[in-house]
């Protein structure tokens, strides 16, 4: 009689397994062009590598790039660049490492390699940065959409910021920007730290884009020579990388930006950003800028609740009203505020469709992750439309009756 029980157990266990831990696929993209892909380890030799260890000493970057490509063949690419960052994945967070290792079996929609589409002469170019202790593949169906509509993507791997990066020679870093980080530290301290980190994650961005120089000429081998559109260029990013997005627009060269639900740094360096720009927030993050626009203060239960002080959340508070006078101002250059409804802080990259456990934990809302996908894409495609192909914009003038989750903040 053991044989059957054990048996039932296993199915059941694997049942379980198998709705904790599905094998998705990912969104298709909305475009009618197909889409190629393509890897890029960049060595800058004028920076010194200051959260780890590299070969050279200097700071190593791999970035990924989507684009649009002729009729592909054969089979897509993994989703994953490669599996051993897995188990780099599940300890991020606090999982065992064998945790996530369906996600192998995951395709994207992309081709390796290929011929760029001759659909048009060149393409914009996009640069996008994962938000902190993320990777490049957790924002592939953004990438994916973008390139199917005419676009060249490029996420970077912010190495050493990353759960794990792989490079060519094989080794693989891991995040240690975390530990920059002290609960010890006041919030000055911490401020500071956040500003020095986003500083070298803004210099990725301004190098990466020197990089797109060197592939438009040839001097860097790639199907992209003489396709990429730098007179067109954009970029966005999610949480650190949202801010990073605001940071590195500061560049003349990058036309306009998005940042999906960070919240900013360095802003006592700068003046205003003088270009649109638009702001994509979960319902959480705007419902606490909400407070400190309306002045509200926590009660000492709140404080209490949250694990924090007054004197922290006052300080808080300054900050926040200085980023949302920064959000008021890029508003006045053409961009926008908006917030989605039932969203959270993971419902902006792929990762939302990796379990639903993370819905369980309120790490994702109670959106659909298919759903915020498509309004994400929506929004992304509509604003770099706008402004880099001098089409679309109809959503940003406004509430849209197929998009009734997106609210615009005024």
């Amino acid at each position: 009689m053991l044989g059957p029980l054990l048996i039932v157990i296993g199915l059941i266990a694997t049942a379980c397994l198998n709705y904790v831990f599905p094998v998705f696929d990912l969104p298709a993209p909305t475009g009618k062009l197909k889409v190629g892909t393509q890897v890029f380890h960049f060595v800058d030799p004028n920076r010194e590598e200051t959260f780890g260890k590299t070969t050279t000493g200097k700071r190593e970057l791999m970035v990924q790039v989507w684009y649009p490509t002729e009729a592909g063949t054969g089979e897509y690419a993994p989703f994953i660049p490669d599996t051993r960052i897995l188990s780099y994945m599940g300890e991020n967070f606090g999982l065992p490492g064998f945790t996530f290792q369906h996600l192998k079996y995951v395709s994207s929609h992309s081709y390796s390699g290929g011929e760029v589409s001759s659909e048009q002469a060149s393409y914009p170019l996009i640069l996008a940065n994962p938000g902190n202790v993320s990777s490049r593949f957790l924002h592939t169906s953004q990438a994916e959409n973008l390139a199917s509509h005419g676009y060249i993507v490029a996420v970077i791997d912010h190495t050493y910021n990353t759960f794990a990066t792989k490079f060519p020679d094989g080794r693989i870093t891991t995040s240690t920007t975390d530990n920059l980080f002290s609960p010890d530290h006041d919030y000055q301290t911490g401020r500071g730290v956040r500003d020095k980190l986003g500083k070298v994650l803004t210099e990725d961005v301004v190098f990466v884009l020197d990089q797109f120089d060197l592939i438009q000429s040839g001097q860097i081998p790639s199907h992209l020579k003489g396709r990429i559109d730098l007179g067109h260029v954009g970029v966005f990013g999610h949480s650190i990388g949202g801010a990073t997005a605001y940071d590195a627009s500061y560049d003349p060269r990058i036309t306009v930006g998005i940042d999906l639900d960070g919240g900013l740094y360095r802003l006592r360096e700068r003046e205003g950003l003088r270009k649109p720009f638009l702001f994509i927030n979960s319902e959480s993050y705007s419902e606490k800028l909400k407070r400190v626009m309306d002045n509200r203060v926590y009660t000492d239960a709140e404080l209490n609740l949250m694990g924090s002080t007054r004197e922290w959340e006052d300080q808080v508070t300054e900050d926040k009203k200085l980023e949302l006078e920064r959000m008021r101002e890029t508003v006045d250059e053409g961009g926008q505020v908006l917030y989605i409804d039932n969203t959270e802080h993971l419902n902006f990259a792929d990762v939302q469709f990796i379990s639903p456990i993370f819905n369980m934990l309120g790490i994702t809302g109670k959106i659909a992750p298919e759903r915020a996908n498509s309004v994400i894409n929506a929004y992304m495609l509509d604003f770099f439309d706008m402004y880099l192909k001098n089409q679309g914009g109809n959503l940003m003038k406004g509430p849209d009756s197929r998009f009734p989750e997106v609210k615009f903040v005024n």
